[in-house]
């Protein structure tokens, strides 16, 4: 995938939102709760709102 590309780019915005909450999350709970964890609590929350927000689009084939 290239660094310029329209689907690479939505994985960065993605995975910085991800590290951005796994930060939060982590504070809260007074240690650090692993990437994997934030992953899956922010898609179960977050992900649809924040990818309309942007008007991103799933790639064909994608799971949500």
């Amino acid at each position: 995938m290239s660094p310029s590309s329209t689907a690479y780019r939505e994985f960065l915005a993605e995975r910085q939102e991800v590290l951005n909450h796994k930060w939060m999350l982590s504070e809260k709970a007074g240690r650090d709760v692993g990437f994997e964890k934030a992953m899956l609590d922010w898609a179960r929350l977050h992900r649809q709102a924040w990818r309309r927000a942007r008007g991103a689009r799933k790639p064909e084939g994608a799971a949500a």
